[in-house]
């Protein structure tokens, strides 16, 4: 079992930064890929970003290409996810997800592990 607790969420001005963290309770090196998503008030959970063991893969959803990066550090079992020029539709609540399988599709929910959420909110 896994546990994911996400961090460094908070209120930004439209234009800002701000870079989530995604914390395992154990090595991530056996947790092939790896996930952003988020949820707004009245919509579903969508996919943001997303990275292969090795971190040589990542995929993005269209909203997030150009202004969010992805990466991970295994060796201190942390995700993390850059966000850059923030707009105020990217308010929501991002999870970080986990799943043992090489490659997930862009549309999967099914991952194995989720965390709690952090709260994201840009105003504009």
């Amino acid at each position: 079992q896994v546990q994911l607790v996400e961090s460094g969420g908070g209120l930004v001005q439209a234009g800002g930064s701000l870079r989530l963290s995604c914390a395992a309770s154990r090595s991530i090196f056996s947790i092939n890929y790896m996930g952003w998503f988020r949820q707004a008030p009245g919509k579903e959970r969508e996919f943001v970003a997303g990275i292969s063991r090795s971190g040589g893969n990542t995929d993005y959803a269209d909203s997030a290409k150009g202004r969010f990066t992805i990466s991970r550090d295994n060796a201190k079992n942390t995700v993390y996810l850059q966000m850059n020029t923030l707009k105020a539709e990217d308010t929501a609540v991002y999870y970080c997800a986990a799943d043992r399988r090489i490659r997930v599709p862009l549309t999967a929910r099914n991952y194995d592990y989720w965390g709690q959420g952090t709260q994201v909110t840009v105003s504009s």
